[in-house]
Order: C-alpha cells, then structure tokens, then sequence
C-alpha cells in the first residue's frame, strides 16, 4: 500500500490519541526500510545517527543536508515520518518558520524543535525566545494546512542544566505555544516521567530510552506516555558492532564478524527496490 502524505500524517496523530507506541529512529534509507519490515507504525530520523553516518558529529550538519535527508526517507518507507529538526534552523523566529515550511514540504508527518542554542557556555534559549521560536513553527505549519504534528523539547537534562522544575515550566510555554506533543530527552525515572505527563496533560507525551533499561513497554504506558523514540541508540549499536569487528580486524583476527546479518538476508530485504 502507497500512502499520500495527508494519509501520513492522519495515521500519525491517530497514533498519538491513545496508547503507547514505539517509534524507532533509523539513520538511512536500509535501516528505515528494515524497521518497516518489523511492523513499526512511524519512524522518526536521527541528527546523531544521520551526522555520524557521513562523518560529523551531531548537530553540525547543514539545513540543506538535513533537508535532503528527510526527502529521502520519507520517499523510502511508507510510514510516517517524524523528523529531528534540532533547534529549527533559524537565527531567529522567522528563520525558524522559513526552515519548518521546508521541512513541511519533504511530507514528514512531524517534527520536533529544540530549545538548545549549541553554545556550550549558554545551551538553552530563554523561554519567552523558545516560545517565540515555537510559535513561529507552529504558524508555518498551519499555514501549510495544519496536520504535521509539532513537538516542543526541552533540552534541559541534555544541556547539563537537570532542573525538573525548569524543564516542566518550559514544557507547559510550549504546549501553550501551539505543540502538539512534548518531549523532554533525559529524562529517566518513574518520578520524573509520571510528573512531566501530568504536567502537559492531555497532550501526548514522547520519552526517549536509549540505553538500557528495566522499564518496559508496558510500565512506560502505565506512566501515561504516548511514544517512545531511542534516538541514536539503533545507530549507535550499529556502529559498536562495526568497531568491535573493525578492531579485531586491525589485530589480526576475524572473530569479530559473530553475528553479522547473512548477505542473503540483506539482498532479500533490498532486491524489490527499485
């Protein structure tokens, strides 16, 4: 089946009415087709897994680079796709709402938007400017038609500036502002996930996990959150077995290919491409 991106982007909000879902975050065309394969019902990209797949660190990459990413990802699958749009690429609130209707245009269904500045001494914009810059995204989606779903991050326990009260604050400016969903990476006990849900109720809320955890499924939907995304936890994954196999390789030894995927298996996955 071949989905519109109005269709997209209907399937997606409906995931965000009620329950809890996973939405796994793929770093290139293969990997977003493979979690396709698996019965996901949304992706969302990875400014981590994108930049270190082309050699950069996180957050370095061009608007255009990012652009050109989403294009390509949403063109691949035919599940929604939610994008990491970091903090809006824009100096301002007008350059913000310039790069969304870009990004609009590339039929994501969503995409989120930082309150990090990337100066390390100064990492979180004030909250009246991250409302402002909010309130810009959300005036350039509903100028688009409305139905790409906008949430609002707060990157506190990202920035090193772990204040839960802070982080809360700025959740509820931004649910104001116009998000639709709220998101606050970092985040990791029960205490803090359960006090930022009823915080932004009845919006949905997105929890990353992306490392171990003894929570479940199932105790994150008893928390009362919508979606878990994982960041760049698959790409990192990816790239550990990589290393270790690389590593042993540069000793001399090729142990380290244990439980590489068979290349059958790939060529199967990949050869109705066109």
């Amino acid at each position: 089946m071949t989905r519109t991106v109005a269709e997209k982007r209907a399937a997606f909000r409906a995931l965000h009415a009620a329950g809890c879902f996973v939405l796994p975050n793929p770093w290139d065309v293969g990997s977003a087709l493979y979690l396709q394969t698996l019965g996901f019902q949304a992706l969302a990209t990875t400014s981590s897994g994108l930049a270190w797949s082309v050699g950069h660190a996180d957050n370095s990459l061009s608007r255009d680079a990012v652009l050109a990413h989403l294009r390509e990802i949403v063109a691949a699958t035919d599940l929604p796709v939610n994008a990491d749009f970091e903090n809006g690429f824009g100096a301002d609130a007008a350059g913000v709402a310039e790069s969304v209707a870009l990004a609009i245009d590339t039929g994501v269904a969503g995409l989120s938007i930082e309150d990090s500045t990337g100066d390390a001494a100064d990492p979180l914009f004030p909250i009246d400017v991250a409302v402002e810059r909010l309130k810009a995204a959300r005036r350039a989606i509903d100028a688009a038609g409305g139905d790409t779903l906008l949430v609002g991050r707060a990157e506190n326990f990202f920035a090193g500036r772990p204040d839960l009260d802070d982080t809360i604050r700025r959740l509820q400016a931004y649910a104001a502002a116009g998000a639709d969903c709220l998101y606050a990476p970092g985040i990791k006990t029960r205490e803090q996930i359960a006090a930022v849900v009823a915080a932004v109720a009845p919006k949905p809320v997105n929890l990353l996990i992306g490392s171990t955890s003894d929570l479940t499924l199932e105790d994150v939907a008893a928390l009362g959150v919508r979606r878990i995304s994982v960041g760049g936890a698959l790409a990192r994954s990816a790239w550990g077995g990589f290393m270790r196999a690389a590593q042993s390789l540069a000793l001399g030894r090729f142990d380290g290919f244990e439980g590489a995927a068979a290349g059958a298996e790939l060529n199967g996955l990949f050869r109705d491409r066109a």
